[in-house]
């Protein structure tokens, strides 16, 4: 089901990693911002308009045999709030028409092994790894937790711990996934560490069918994707250094404070 393969996008994020510096990550990541409480089933939530949102392109995946040339969807907008206990995942993209079997997935690493972004498959460059998917469609009306390690390995999980909530509007859907910040399973599930970058990548699925044939237009291994990016759960803010400027503050003008009053009373006699 998941086969990534913008090949700009992963030359973008490969670049990043030999760059390891966390400015590097930081442009080309999602970053979930910290707040008292997540949108986890509302899409149109007026909190989501307090977060810029991050754009990422989407082009029909190549490394899959079953292929298609030309997708719906051009780019997906994302953008992630958390609360310290949940995190919440927006995916916003165009789509003309809203249908049964439109969908959207997110896909990331999971464990300690580097994943390929086509599904976790071994790869020339890449021994492969296992990624965790978020999968999420229209008809269903619900998301599903899922794990992969390779083409035709895709396996819903026994344990379901993810939500999804998906609302149309004006040509547009806004698709929410969210989910507890860590899970006691960290074999099939990605973890959520305030202030780590985790690698996160995207695929959509434009449902609409052929009127003449009755096959729908991407479905499977035929759809939207896009390379690994990066998402960081911002961490609580730490304002040790404001409490020590204020100390070395406050101290200065103390010594200063009795200086000058030694000053005004003259030499000892």
């Amino acid at each position: 089901m998941w086969c990534l393969g913008v090949v700009a996008g992963a030359a973008v994020a490969a670049g990043v990693v030999a760059s390891g510096g966390v400015w590097a990550q930081e442009s080309v990541s999602i970053r979930a911002m910290l707040v008292k409480s997540v949108p986890a089933d509302d899409p149109t939530a007026s909190a989501w308009n307090s977060v810029t949102a991050s754009q990422f392109p989407l082009s029909p995946q190549v490394h899959w045999p079953t292929r298609i040339l030309e997708v719906t969807a051009k780019d997906v907008k994302v953008r992630g709030l958390h609360d310290g206990k949940q995190v919440a995942i927006l995916l916003e993209y165009d789509d003309p028409t809203q249908d049964p079997d439109d969908a959207a997935a997110i896909e990331f690493m999971v464990g300690d092994k580097k994943a390929h972004f086509a599904h976790g498959q071994p790869m020339a460059q890449m021994e492969g790894g296992a990624v965790n998917i978020w999968f999420w469609k229209n008809k269903d009306a619900k998301a599903l937790d899922m794990n992969a390690k390779g083409f035709g390995t895709l396996k819903v999980q026994d344990q379901q711990d993810v939500k999804g909530k998906g609302v149309y509007q004006d040509g547009k859907w806004k698709v929410v996934f969210s989910r507890a910040l860590t899970t006691g399973d960290a074999e099939h599930d990605t973890q959520f560490q305030p202030g780590e970058f985790i690698n996160i990548a995207f695929a959509v699925w434009d449902g609409k069918k052929d009127p003449a044939s009755g096959d729908l237009k991407e479905k499977g291994s035929q759809k939207a994707v896009s390379s690994w990016w990066y998402f960081r759960a911002e961490p609580t803010p730490d304002y040790t250094s404001y409490f020590y400027a204020l100390l070395a503050i406050g101290l200065a003008a103390g010594f200063e404070f009795v200086v000058i009053r030694k000053l005004r009373k003259g030499p000892s006699a």
